[in-house]
């Protein structure tokens, strides 16, 4: 679902001073296969420059939802913008561009999930199943970093001893993390993006208690798509803190 950015959803500001040096609705340049060397990124339709500031040794780039809140961010570090000034035009064509030499994000579909994501309307149950293929490591990486950013813990937030996950949907391990996190947390929600991380969700002691068993539908299917030895690195984890896993 494509949406239509009308407000500033891209804020860059010096972690030091607070001084917001750019916002503006898009960018281009900055979510993108890696690539060695300083990032040439783009910011598009600006609707606020900070003229003072050219240079930033530290500086963030923070992802904006329709109430103007953050939702997402980057530590960029040094940025230095190209231009000596930036002339704001009525009708939001302006655009100002910046070397960023702590380099892109390695997610190039990134930016359509956070737009998604940005759009104010609620999250749905599966949602990121029916996203193309191509953006489900993507949308597990906005997963995990609006999580932090919205500074809740890795840890579980709803209640029950029992979850369900849906087999037929788990065709790549980005997607057993986001069927594990939206179990866990709800739609949109983080448990973990590798098994390092899953055991540190499991083994914290903030939020709620963890379940007691784990129904793990279409088991088989899914196991044949992530590969036996990835499977069972997962039950031996959920072995370790007691959560029994019922494959069916």
């Amino acid at each position: 679902m494509e949406l239509e950015e009308r407000f500033p959803m891209y804020r860059m500001v010096d972690e030091d001073s607070q001084d917001v040096l750019v916002e503006a609705e898009d960018i281009s340049g900055f979510f993108v296969e890696f690539e060695e060397g300083p990032a040439e990124v783009n910011f598009l339709r600006v609707h606020h420059a900070g003229t003072a500031r050219r240079k930033a040794e530290s500086a963030v780039l923070e992802v904006l939802n329709r109430q103007q809140e953050k939702i997402g961010e980057y530590f960029i570090g040094r940025v230095e913008r190209r231009e000596s000034r930036i002339d704001l035009v009525g009708d939001g064509s302006s655009s100002s561009a910046y070397r960023f030499f702590g380099g892109p994000c390695e997610y190039p579909t990134a930016a359509g999930v956070w737009q998604r994501w940005a759009s104010g309307v609620d999250l749905r149950q599966g949602e990121w199943f029916e996203r193309p293929a191509g953006d489900l490591a993507s949308w597990l990486h906005v997963v995990q970093n609006s999580w932090f950013a919205s500074r809740r813990r890795a840890a579980r937030y709803l209640t029950g001893e029992v979850i369900y996950l849906d087999g037929l949907k788990i065709v790549a391990k980005p997607g057993f993390y986001c069927a594990l996190g939206e179990a866990m947390n709800g739609p949109g929600g983080y448990f973990g993006s590798n098994l390092d991380a899953l055991a540190d969700c499991l083994s914290s002691e903030g939020g709620q208690e963890l379940p007691v068993r784990i129904e793990w539908r279409s088991f088989d299917a899914s196991s044949n798509a992530l590969g036996r030895a990835f499977v069972k690195s997962i039950l031996d984890i959920m072995h370790e803190f007691h959560i029994e896993v019922i494959a069916n």
